[in-house]
């Protein structure tokens, strides 16, 4: 009870973090970071993203033997980095031949204990069902290994007398979220460690579950995602939520191109504690069992009241709002594919059309975007693997550096596609190349008519005459990307895709398709967006109007 009159005012934070799975090193630096800053700043307690040790996307390596081990070894690693906090490190933790989804709650250096993932994401991109196994309500074991005995699965933590219980991502968004049976246990903080993969409208629907999980369970609660491109497909965009009381307390910015970034607020533990006893249909839960409460003692920081004041970046309030999330998630996803996979930029086939002037676009926009926020020389030192670097002062100058373009005409290619490919290149400030393909489709034809017997017409061969001209740009777009060490762009947009207008071997061929999920009305709307404002803080690009005066 002596805790609960000292603790009053507490800081607390949500900490967001761009992993990479399998970078054992670069994420326990990043984690580490966000640990010491979290410290200089007083807070007391820190939320960091689910698997932020090992990486959310380590897929079906998560049932190696090894990367089990590895990630237990760097929490014991960081643990000690805790000194004077209370941190939250997400890991897979084997138990009787099964893997468990954990959050590990560390305090002054030391493991506490295990809380375990309840309800596993298995719809959509998700696939966590193949490697982990859902935790059962009201369950708790002892994860003994190294000599150590720990408690593990459906835990709550009393730490320095403020109660501290999870719901791990996927748990928040059920109807039978777990936060209900914490509320009656007297939880004071509820932590939401998440892999949340950005998509349209999502982010409204997490400021939902939030603000009504810290209302309806009288707590405050903590959301930390993910951030970045981690791996293949998935863009996360690190929101950073936390809401006490049924009121938004601070709100993080999403989709920058930080390495980590911290939100923090203080709140007033004795307001929500006096919430729920105020609320007549709060009963809370008299008969608790002590295996499901990890009790140690904890001095907090010192926190003096803080005004809550949460507020959206400028983008956040556009009237464009869609078009903005767009540009910003592709171009971190970009940003982040380069710097992972240590490319040396990108290649683009220009045809004059929108969907590949719209690719060459947000290259550029990757550019300027990371040069505002980051600095020109913190995003040299992320890009230092791309050599002649250094010699950019300015976007364009590294644009034309980092984005190579081509366009590559057969009899068919009108004088306006090509001058419309002429215009983006110019405008984004790529380098660019024109080729002259017509001889290769035409040895391509007169092969085929020479083995076939016939002649290839377009009344009777319209649609493999028009595959074979888009086939034909592949190879010198590859060749040129091998000799740049740069990935190569595909550029079919999912409308393409659904109704099969789009060529196989042609505008799908790439090893990253950045409007793959987009469809043509919606990308022709940011084309005309783009060429007339733009998004927020930057500049438009009016050269669009030769791409989006084109017929469809």
């Amino acid at each position: 009870m002596i805790y609960f009159l000292l603790v009053r005012l507490l800081k607390v934070a949500a900490g967001v973090v761009n992993t990479t799975p399998l970078d054992w090193r670069g994420n326990a630096a990043a984690v580490l970071e966000s640990i010491a800053a979290a410290r200089e700043q007083g807070v007391g307690v820190l939320c960091l993203p689910e698997m932020c040790l090992c990486g959310y996307g380590c897929e079906d390596a998560f049932l190696s033997p090894g990367v089990v081990q590895t990630a237990w070894e760097v929490l014991a690693e960081v643990a000690p980095a805790c000194e004077g906090i209370v941190v939250s490190l997400g890991l897979p933790i084997p138990f009787r031949n099964a893997l468990y989804n954990c959050a590990a709650l560390v305090a002054d250096g030391r493991l506490l204990g295990l809380a375990a993932k309840k309800f596993l994401a298995g719809d959509g991109i998700h696939y966590e069902p193949r490697w982990f196994k859902p935790w059962p309500r009201e369950v708790v074991a002892e994860l003994e290994r190294d000599g150590g005995t720990w408690p593990l699965g459906d835990v709550y933590f009393e730490v320095g007398g403020v109660r501290i219980g999870f719901e791990i991502c996927e748990d928040a968004w059920v109807a039978a979220r777990p936060g209900g049976a914490l509320a009656l246990k007297g939880v004071d903080i509820i932590l939401n460690p998440s892999a949340s993969h950005f998509a349209f409208g999502k982010q409204e629907v997490r400021e939902r579950y939030v603000l009504e999980g810290s209302r309806a369970f009288g707590v405050t609660y903590v959301y930390a995602n993910l951030l970045g491109n981690e791996a293949g497909r998935v863009i996360y965009d690190g929101g950073a939520l936390i809401a006490t009381g049924g009121k938004m307390a601070a709100i993080g910015p999403r989709l920058t191109f930080d390495r980590w970034r911290l939100t923090t607020a203080v709140v007033d533990l004795d307001l929500t504690r006096m919430q729920q006893a105020r609320l007549s249909s709060f009963q809370p839960d008299l008969e608790e069992r002590p295996e499901e409460r990890v009790e140690a003692p904890f001095r907090y920081p010192a926190s003096a009241l803080e005004l809550a004041a949460p507020r959206r970046q400028a983008w956040e309030l556009a009237e464009q709002h869609r078009e903005e999330e767009f540009t910003r998630a592709v171009a971190l996803g970009l940003f982040d594919y380069l710097r992972k996979s240590r490319s040396h930029g990108f290649v683009v086939s220009l045809s004059g059309g929108a969907d590949s002037a719209a690719v060459a676009v947000l290259v550029a926009l990757m550019v300027e975007l990371s040069w505002q926020e980051q600095g020109p020389e913190e995003l040299r030192a992320r890009l230092a693997h791309v050599p002649g670097l250094d010699e950019a002062t300015a976007p364009p100058q590294l644009v034309e550096r980092l984005l190579t373009t081509l366009y590559q005409a057969t009899r068919n290619s009108t004088q306006a596609t090509r001058e419309a490919a002429r215009a983006v290149a110019s405008a984004v400030g790529a380098r660019h190349l024109e080729l002259d393909v017509e001889p290769l489709v035409s040895g391509y034809v007169q092969l085929i008519e020479e083995a076939l017997g016939r002649r290839l017409s377009w009344q009777s061969d319209d649609v493999a005459l028009q595959n074979i001209q888009a086939r034909v740009r592949a190879p010198a777009a590859w060749l040129v990307a091998n000799l740049r060490n740069a990935l190569l762009l595909a550029t079919s947009n999912r409308s393409e895709a659904a109704v099969g207008y789009a060529t196989m071997d042609g505008d799908t061929a790439g090893g990253l398709s950045p409007i793959a999920g987009i469809d043509k009305a919606f990308l022709r709307r940011w084309l005309g967006w783009m060429e007339t404002s733009g998004p927020t803080g930057l500049r438009p690009v009016p050269e669009l109007s030769a791409v989006t005066a084109l017929p469809p």
